[in-house]
């Protein structure tokens, strides 16, 4: 079995089966041999527990400039929250490359944010929020669950650090756009399922977190948490097959 698996940041599964590819900062440090040593020194809390797990089934790669992999030589094709990341156009070119490198047969897993889920959220709380102002001051919280990655400036993990280190990033990383941050597009399960038919791709189906047509798929981990609990909430699940 060989999966893919794309745009991963410091998700990953450290298992044979797995080639973990991402451009992520983290990801470069840690095949760099010497900022790999002194990555402790400059990376502290969260984020050196999440270098530090890191395993060694890494490609840094910029998925940009297509995947580094024959035709018909892969099994799977995974991908968690990265298809939203991308311009629309973008987005097509991308799930031609992942069809161009699946076996005849081969999987590809989409997890995208679910935006019929965060309007629906969204509606409820309207009218939870009638007469009743402890509610209305939460509302704001259920706009940021369908716009706020598609209008945020500063990246999320910058924005937690300290002055001096938020001063750094963003003048040497940029902003949350030129990191890759932002949502270029919303996805839910009609128009992901059009797009996937659009590109010539079979029998698209909806699965839960946990449940796939992928054979032992929760073994990877790459849609559960530490607990075995959902990684990311609120997500559409669809699997289809070149």
């Amino acid at each position: 079995m060989k999966i893919l698996n794309l745009g991963c940041g410091t998700k990953v599964s450290s298992s044979p089966d797995v080639m973990n590819i991402d451009w992520s900062i983290y990801l470069w440090i840690k095949k760099n041999r010497v900022f790999r040593v002194i990555a402790p020194l400059y990376v502290n809390g969260e984020r050196l527990r999440r270098f530090n797990s890191l395993p060694d089934n890494i490609i840094v790669h910029n998925l940009a400039r297509g995947l580094p992999f024959a035709s018909n030589s892969v099994d799977v094709v995974y991908h968690s929250h990265l298809l939203e990341h991308l311009d629309r156009d973008v987005a097509r070119v991308f799930l031609l490359e992942a069809k161009r490198v699946l076996k005849p047969g081969g999987v590809q897993r989409i997890v995208v944010p679910d935006l019929e889920k965060a309007v629906m959220a969204y509606v409820s709380h309207i009218a939870t929020c009638r007469d009743n102002f402890e509610e209305a001051i939460k509302h704001d919280s259920y706009i940021a669950g369908i716009i706020e990655q598609s209008v945020r400036k500063e990246a999320f993990g910058t924005s937690q650090q300290k002055p001096l280190r938020r001063f750094i990033e963003n003048a040497f990383l940029g902003d949350a756009r030129r990191r890759g941050e932002t949502h270029q597009w919303m996805y839910d399960r009609i128009n992901l399922s059009a797009l996937l038919v659009s590109c010539g791709f079979r029998n698209s189906q909806l699965y839960s977190f946990n449940e796939s047509q992928i054979p032992n798929w929760n073994h990877y981990g790459l849609d559960l948490d530490g607990l075995g609990n959902e990684y990311k909430s609120g997500s559409i699940y669809m699997e289809s097959q070149k």
